[in-house]
């Protein structure tokens, strides 16, 4: 079992930045791959980005060279820096670990971008 919060969101203009965190109540948390997903009004949850155990990462196109993942594994935390943020960037947002084939989900946090 694993519990993921999720921080971090708010209300921001668009251009501006937030940084969402993660944190895992979980050991070995550095072995896992752990990933931040969206979903926005009355569209299906998307991949927004991941991270593999040893740091290797990948993104969605739309936020490629705007948004950066990264973890601390002695945190047991992994981050979604988002900056030039659009308003179609306005979701709620997840992060996600699977662990034995199982998945868990935080309970997400609101992204709105907006002037």
């Amino acid at each position: 079992q694993v519990q993921l919060v999720e921080s971090g969101g708010g209300l921001v203009q668009p251009g501006g930045s937030l940084r969402l965190s993660c944190v895992a109540s979980r050991n070995s948390f550095s072995i896992y791959d752990m990933g931040w997903y969206r979903q926005a009004p009355g569209k299906q949850r998307e991949l927004v980005a991941v991270i593999t155990g040893g740091g290797r990462t990948n993104y969605a196109d739309s936020v490629k060279g705007r948004f950066t993942i990264s973890r601390d594994n002695a945190k047991n935390t992994v981050y979604l820096q988002m900056n030039s943020l659009r308003p179609e960037d306005t979701a709620v947002y997840y992060c996600k670990v699977t662990i034995a084939s199982l998945p868990y989900w935080g309970q997400g946090t609101q992204v709105t971008v907006s002037s």
